[in-house]
């Protein structure tokens, strides 16, 4: 508005401004804008064409050269095609008498302008085009200006004003965010506030409206806003303003556009890593080498937006992907869902694979993993199978698990819960894909302190995998494993945790050998529920050598085995024999997930444990402290680790104070 402002004040000609946007952010309101300051302030002749199609376009600028005053017999001859339409208009808005300001809305064909050479610079005046094309090579010589969607305050500020007396700004604003603040949107939802007349709903009813998912339509409660703005259906309703520009695209030979943002529509509207559109998953739905094509079509009609990276990323807005799934139609939907799973499915780690440090960042899946199984289990029975089902599970276990493994317990508990929770009632509570989601739930509310909740997650868990799998099952000893550790560690029942590990040692033994990894993992636990001073120490030294063997030293399972040793040895009264196995562990940890991740911390509060036990407590102490910080950090202050190594560091310093006491004296 500022240049455009100058522009006019300063008694702008010759030139070309194009705004372009999503449809529905605002382009028209602000032509309107500009063309009320033109022509009540500025005292410029206002010229406003609307130009959808060419008939429209052709009528508009017809009546724009009338009213700059071209005969009836040039006009006719004009229509007639007996004289170039445009050079009439052209001709007459060049020899104006007074300036004026050309609005040429709704221009999202720009083909059209160019093929009649209808957009021209003049010297008697300004050209304001608004567009969804996007691409500069259709505007020569203009000044482009982006559109976008409001500032949260502004766009709180647009249901205040619609809607006064329906809610405070601060739920505005959440109403406003949850819209992602398209104008569009906000319009609608004010307008629907606004002229309620039984039961008006407050803002914050209308904004648990939204958020209910499958019980309310949100394009459908946003659509029936528009019955008060007494504008053009097909430009003005959130089910069908941006058919428009797919329309657009299918007459220019490219449908895979409206294919390609049906599969944008079963993920996130947060940005999304463009690689994901170049995994062989896409060849399902659209050819690859049609990819290229059909996203320049969107990007040029702003149905999408490119966000620079690393990685680069496509953003595409919330309401119009609600809009576009709406539109999907239902025997397309299960493809769909199911290569958006298929292309995510390679970025997120295999389960059997351990994490490491330098694996990439997991965060720009997480939103849209979730997106995908909400669109699912919304989906579902209407045209998403069962099947298709289970493999977005799949997509979410695998991102629990890799956020597990990444020391983020929150988010793995997170997406564990509503996995769980989705798949449940899709599925039903006793399908694999949802016990082993459940499972990892149970692992993470262990791993964040949430003791009583893990083991009855747990417990539902293996009553459901021996149910299901059998008491041998190999999905049955995971669940063994599972609740074993929160049997040992928060419930003080060492020897029930024991025997269902040795169980899981058994079963794995039985079936895949006795250095397997998973066995090996499960050897590892029982080192840890049995160690003691009884507890033979050879015992931990052959699991090592099993490990290193098996996996390698520095290997995730050797690390964790080497870690139990050290913690055996030092249950045994060996301490000496325990600290260079747990400097090592420490040190690989640190190489492998980094300084503050949780595994690293716990093998430097024994190393803490083992120099105070040794009479080093300055070095005890100093240790303790800096785990403690750290885990107040990571775990937050009330978790019960955190708790425990304030504990051992009162310890420490009060050993050490007497140390040196004792040294004075």
């Amino acid at each position: 508005m500022t240049q455009l402002r100058t522009a006019l004040a300063e008694g702008g000609a010759d030139q070309v401004f194009v705004l372009h946007g999503l449809g529905g952010c605002g382009k028209t309101a602000v032509a309107s804008e500009v063309f009320r300051i033109a022509t009540v302030e500025g005292g410029r002749a206002g010229l406003w064409v609307n130009a959808p199609d060419l008939a429209s376009l052709r009528a508009g600028m017809l009546a724009v050269a009338a009213d700059r005053g071209a005969s009836e017999g040039e006009l006719t001859a004009a229509r007639n095609g007996l004289r170039a339409a445009a050079d009439l208009v052209w001709e007459r808005l060049d020899r104006s008498g007074q300036p004026w300001l050309l609005v040429i809305d709704n221009a999202d064909d720009p083909a059209i302008l160019r093929e009649g050479n209808w957009l021209r610079t003049s010297p008697g005046g300004i050209t304001l085009v608004t567009t969804r094309q996007v691409a500069s090579h259709w505007w020569p010589g203009a000044t482009l200006h982006h559109v976008g969607v409001l500032p949260r305050e502004d766009a709180a500020q647009v249901l205040c004003d619609l809607a006064p007396e329906r809610g405070t700004p601060e739920e505005a604003a959440e109403i406003a965010d949850r819209l992602g603040r398209l104008p569009l949107a906000l319009t609608l939802a004010g307008g629907y506030l606004a002229h309620q007349v039984i039961s008006p709903w407050s803002m914050a009813e209308y904004g648990r409206a939204l958020e209910r998912g499958n019980e309310v339509d949100p394009i459908e409660l946003l659509d029936q806003g528009a019955a008060y703005s007494g504008a053009h259906p097909s430009r003005h309703l959130a089910s069908t303003t941006w058919e428009l520009s797919l329309d657009a695209l299918r007459a220019q030979g490219l449908p895979e556009a409206t294919v390609l943002v049906r599969v944008l529509s079963c993920w996130s509207h947060d940005p999304m890593p463009l690689h994901l559109l170049t995994g062989p998953g896409i060849d399902t739905v659209v050819p690859r080498a049609r990819i290229e094509s059909a996203l320049r079509g969107l990007l040029d009609h702003s149905l999408t937006r490119l966000v620079p990276g690393p990685p680069r990323c496509l953003r595409t807005h919330g309401v119009l992907l609600e809009s576009i799934a709406r539109g999907t139609p239902a025997d397309q939907r299960d493809v769909l869902v199911s290569t958006a799973a298929e292309l995510l499915m390679p970025v997120l780690p295999e389960v059997s694979r351990p994490w490491a440090r330098e694996d990439p960042p997991l965060a720009p899946y997480v939103p849209h993993t979730l997106a995908l199984l909400r669109r699912a289990a919304q989906w579902a029975g209407v045209g998403v199978g069962q099947a298709t089902t289970a493999r977005v599970l799949e997509c979410t276990l695998r991102l629990a698990i890799a956020l597990h493994r990444a020391g983020d317990y929150a988010s793995a508990l997170s997406v564990a819960q509503e996995a769980v929770a989705r798949g449940t009632s899709v599925l039903g509570a006793n399908h694999p894909a949802v016990i082993a989601v459940r499972q990892r739930e149970g692992r993470s509310l262990y791993r964040l302190g949430r003791y009583e909740e893990a083991e009855a997650v747990h417990r539902l868990a293996l009553a459901d995998c021996t149910a299901v799998f059998g008491a041998d099952g190999v999905e049955t000893l995971e669940s063994c494993m599972g609740l074993s550790s929160v049997l040992a560690w928060s419930l003080d029942q060492k020897d029930a945790a024991a025997a269902l590990v040795r169980r899981a040692v058994e079963g794995r033994t039985a079936a895949f050998g006795a250095a397997h990894p998973s066995t090996l993992v499960a050897r590892t636990y029982l080192l840890e529920f049995t160690a003691g001073p009884e507890l033979d120490p050879a015992t931990g030294h052959a699991l090592l050598s099993d490990c290193h063997r098996t996996v390698g030293p520095g290997h995730p399972i050797a690390l964790d085995a080497e870690l139990n040793l050290g913690f055996a040895l030092v249950t045994a009264s060996r301490q000496t024999l325990a600290l260079p196995h747990v400097r090592t562990v420490v040190e690989g940890f640190e190489r492998t997930y980094g300084i503050d991740h949780p595994k690293t911390l716990a093998a430097r509060f024994l190393r803490s444990r083992i120099l105070g036990e040794i009479g080093r407590f300055e070095e005890a102490a100093a240790e303790a402290e800096r785990v403690a910080a750290a885990r107040a950090r990571v775990l937050g202050a009330g978790h019960p680790w955190t708790r425990l190594s304030l504990e051992r560091l009162g310890e420490w310093q009060r050993a050490r104070d007497a140390q040196v006491s004792d040294d004075a004296e």
